[in-house]
């Protein structure tokens, strides 16, 4: 299959999740900006939409919108997914939570100049990571299974620094746990973009 990203984007957590599951899948770099490929062809041709991340599989059918790419990868392997009867429905949950309360609202402070309109995006952000935080039900988000929302939330973390909106301490052993996972640390490396916490990488 093909994948379509720009690194550092939300397209992250499914660059870290393809590499969990395991999938074999050609990487392809967007300009997400003049919406181009690296070769300069037009992206648009190829999703419509002009953004990141999509996949096309080996059947040719275009898969788009980062909630749905992160399930359907989360499927398509053992151990992505929550446990219990409600296990996928739940995890759909999160990161509809994460994408729609997290990732959406992190964008305007990309290009918003004004300071107060910065500070009240930044202490709505930072309540809502606060609201994640308290339902930390182990290592990760579910438990000690990693799944796509651990990579998303992951994603929106490395965001959150970059952008200074405040986190809850709990997130710092989670983002150590994660970025000792080689899926994870592979991605990175592809990416060409350096862990949150470099003094882990090192050790790992």
């Amino acid at each position: 299959m093909d994948f379509y990203h720009t690194p550092t984007s939300c397209s992250q957590a499914t660059h870290i999740l393809l590499r969990e599951a395991k999938l074999d899948f050609r990487p392809h770099r967007v300009d997400i900006f003049n919406r181009t490929l690296e070769d300069g062809s037009d992206y648009t041709r190829i999703n419509p939409n002009g953004y990141v991340p999509a996949l096309v599989l080996d059947d040719g059918m275009l898969l788009t919108e980062n909630v749905a790419i992160l399930d359907w990868i989360a499927s398509q392997a053992d151990g992505l997914l929550p446990t219990g009867r409600l296990g996928r429905t739940r995890h759909l949950q999160m990161l509809g939570f994460i994408s729609t309360e997290l990732h959406k609202p992190c964008i305007p402070l990309f290009f918003i100049e004004d300071a107060e309109q910065q500070s009240r995006i930044r202490d709505l952000l930072s309540s809502r990571f606060r609201r994640i935080g308290s339902m930390m039900a182990g290592d990760h988000l579910f438990g000690d299974r990693f799944t796509g929302a651990d990579a998303f939330l992951y994603v929106m973390l490395r965001w959150a620094a970059m952008l200074e909106i405040a986190t809850p301490k709990v997130f710092d052993a989670f983002v150590d746990r994660v970025e000792q996972r080689p899926a994870v640390q592979a991605a990175l490396a592809a990416e060409a973009v350096s862990p949150l916490h470099a003094d882990v990488a090192e050790c790992a």
